[in-house]
């Protein structure tokens, strides 16, 4: 896969409407405005997403991993009804004082990314809409795209191919 293009998307505020009380079932998940329209496009570029979100509502005890993996497949089963490929999702439980490698800002997921789909990260970018997912990319050197608050994926497309395809 060293030639793939590779786009990482952070979930909540990305995906998924942001809920401040963590999104803890597939009644509270909620896709943002032209999600698909805009994931279908990325694919459509050449693309391959991988998604990479920080989930220490687990480490909370407020969700179980059973329950992240309910919503996950329920994303990705809505995903795919609308011809939309995700590569993968890796995802971060642990709570900021934690300390772990994985939970961004850290790079542990991308890492891990890397070493599974063998990832060559000049062609890779990370879109998130937090500092966080931002620092993660400065951190791996890669190229980022930061969403602002009510900001939709469908609105960086232009964004993406200007920095890929000059």
């Amino acid at each position: 896969m060293k030639n793939d293009l590779i786009v990482f998307l952070d979930r909540d505020g990305v995906i998924n409407k942001k809920n401040e009380k963590y999104v803890k079932n597939v009644n509270e998940f909620e896709f943002l405005p032209k999600i698909f329209e805009a994931v279908k496009k990325i694919n459509e570029l050449g693309f391959k997403i991988i998604i990479i979100t920080n989930q220490s509502a687990i480490n909370r005890k407020i969700i179980s991993i059973a329950e992240l993996n309910e919503i996950h497949k329920y994303m990705l089963k809505k995903f795919n009804e609308k011809s939309c490929e995700i590569l993968k999702i890796y995802y971060c439980p642990h709570k900021p004082d934690e300390n772990c490698r994985c939970r961004k800002p850290n790079n542990g997921m991308i890492i891990k990314a890397v070493k599974e789909f063998d990832i060559n990260l000049s062609n890779s970018i990370l879109i998130g809409d937090s500092d966080s997912d931002i620092e993660t990319a400065k951190r791996m050197k890669i190229k980022s795209i930061k969403l602002n608050a009510n900001e939709n994926l469908i609105e960086k497309i232009d964004n993406i191919k200007e920095m890929f395809f000059k």
